[in-house]
């Protein structure tokens, strides 16, 4: 029995303080932990053992977990009172990162009601589709973005937060939080799929699901310390080392997102965590600053936020020993790029992470982290606890390990269901609750996970199929690419040929045949590009960090609008 084995067997065995079951989910028996809160509202309540510590920091703005009780409270007794928001009924918030974001989140979910997250970089026909699709009773909503839709009758109240949320916060001080019956598999949040391609869908997310990713984040965190800790490695431990910080997270991935909302607001609740959020479009040197004065110890580094800050040229000008944990996520993360980002977060280099989650699949379905990720830089890690993975054929049968395939996770904490999209849930929610996810993949002897690429994104040229994220991966590791994304292009004789679009490093220069030469020398020539495009702007990517490769190829149009 390896270490590992042996801790979480100490851990999740009988009587431990992550012990599993099996129960009853949804028509399904699925492994979940045997002690745990029933709902989000439970996990909010048991915060307020940190009293006076600060929960959310933005700008000169402090609020305590004691206060932020007292305004969720008050908030939702509002929302009940004057807007009739009952169990199940959607609130619908439209805004940038802030105070009033999370505190509206907790109040519906309090109430038992539906949190609609709606895209705070949707143009005005995408939000008013979100808003259609989901009828909600009430629409929160920040200046900035409720000027997208001015004009639009929406038929429902809505509540700007400079103006009006204020007074939603004074309602009741000293109110108590709703008692409303709440299910563990009563649904809480609507979060919008990237939408990449059609119409954006509304996966269904319950409040097991979300007090299932605290319980499996915090087992997975406290079980990387122990190996770490009982490891010959960690033997000799520095008896004058500081005191470790306490857990501060700068949060620049939007609440409408997974790694937002579930990672930052929920996650570091749980943990008694300090939050700090900026405001504006992404800077990279505000972000350093805030790093070195806030002692920030958290940060999520998705899509092209790792890139800027580790290619920015006063990177060396700060003090960022403070961050002790780097977590990736989003899309594929070159191994180059973790070496960047270990070098300027010297005390995170054996406490970088990864996951793979999707909206749907509830949380992160696989993770990978410290000496593993060292050792499987370019692997997404094995299944998380309480979740099953299995790589499927496109018969819909499972493969054998090595063989590339759809990616399937099977997990008490999957999605319930698209909003009102019956047809689209039979697609990806197959027997037995398992979750076709889209991606495909392959898995190792020992059970590693490695994404591969989107099923769309795959190349076909000349009969051998080609994933572009292995291409990207070999152009990412060259000194003068900042960044690249590959596609396919259609060709008469071959069907498709391999494009390459490049971003260069600030000040370096490209050359396409030294790159072409680059790629020859570690992949097959059938991967080589053949046709290159060299960019002076980044490339776009969607709220996930996801860059969306149907704007490159002229698919769609880039639909984000400004922050």
């Amino acid at each position: 029995m390896t270490l590992q084995e042996e801790i979480r067997q100490q851990l999740t065995g009988p009587g431990g303080p992550f012990e599993l079951t099996e129960e009853d989910v949804l028509g399904e028996r699925m492994t979940v932990f045997k002690s745990r809160p029933c709902s989000v509202r439970e996990l909010l309540k048991d915060s307020a053992i940190h009293a006076d510590a600060d929960y959310i920091v933005q700008g000169e703005r402090h609020v305590s977990y004691s206060e932020h009780l007292e305004l969720v409270a008050s908030v939702a007794r509002a929302l009940s009172e004057r807007y009739a928001i009952e169990p199940g009924d959607r609130v619908a918030i439209l805004a940038a990162n802030c105070a009033e974001w999370v505190i509206t989140w907790w109040a519906v979910a309090s109430l038992g009601g539906i949190i609609v997250a709606l895209n705070g970089l949707w143009a005005a026909d995408e939000i008013e589709f979100g808003l259609a699709h989901t009828e909600p009773k009430l629409l929160i909503g920040d200046r900035k973005r409720l000027a997208r839709i001015e004009g639009l009758d929406l038929g429902i109240p809505t509540i700007e937060i400079e103006s009006g949320f204020a007074d939603l916060e004074q309602y009741a001080r000293g109110a108590e939080l709703p008692t409303t019956p709440i299910a563990e598999d009563d649904p809480c949040l609507i979060l919008f799929t990237s939408g990449t391609t059609g119409r954006p869908k509304g996966a269904v997310v319950t409040h097991r699901a979300l007090v299932g990713f605290v319980k499996t984040q915090t087992f997975h965190g406290l079980e990387r310390v122990m190996v770490a800790a009982r490891s010959a490695k960690s033997a000799n431990v520095d008896a004058d080392a500081p005191p470790p910080l306490r857990p501060c997270s700068l949060v620049t991935t939007p609440l409408f997102h997974l790694s937002g909302l579930y990672a930052a607001a929920i996650m570091m609740l749980a943990q008694g965590a300090k939050t700090v959020y900026r405001e504006g479009r992404f800077d990279p040197e505000d972000v350093m600053r805030i790093m070195e004065r806030e002692q920030i110890t958290i940060w999520s580094a998705l899509g092209s936020a790792g890139p800027q800050v580790a290619s920015h040229g006063s990177v060396d000008q700060y003090d960022l020993s403070s961050v002790r944990n780097v977590g990736f996520g989003g899309s594929p993360t070159s191994p180059d790029l973790q070496r960047r980002i270990a070098r300027i977060f010297p005390n995170s280099k054996g406490n970088m992470g990864m996951g793979y989650g999707l909206s749907e699949s509830g949380g992160m379905g696989a993770s990978i982290g410290g000496a593993e990720l060292e050792a499987r830089p370019t692997s997404t890690g094995r299944a998380q606890i309480g979740y099953q993975i299995e790589i499927r054929d496109e018969e819909g049968e499972p493969t054998a390990n090595g063989c590339n395939g759809e990616v399937h996770m099977r997990s008490a904490y999957l999605m319930l269901e698209y909003w009102r999209n019956p047809e689209a849930t039979a697609e990806t929610i197959k027997e037995g609750r398992w979750l076709a996810t889209g991606d495909i993949g392959r898995l190792d002897e020992e059970g590693y996970l490695y994404i591969d690429s989107r099923a769309r994104d795959m190349i076909l040229r000349s009969g051998e199929n080609i994933y572009p994220v292995e291409i990207e991966h070999r152009l990412d590791d060259h000194s003068s690419v900042a960044e690249c994304a590959v596609v396919g292009v259609d060709h008469e004789q071959l069907g498709q040929e391999i494009k390459a679009i490049v971003v260069p490093e600030s000040g370096a220069e490209i050359d396409t045949d030294t790159l072409a030469k680059w790629v020859g020398e570690k992949l097959a020539i059938y991967k080589v590009p053949s046709v290159w495009e060299v960019r002076a702007e980044p490339l776009p990517r969607n709220a996930a960090g996801k860059v969306m490769k149907n704007v490159l190829t002229g698919e769609a149009e880039s639909r984000l609008v400004d922050e």
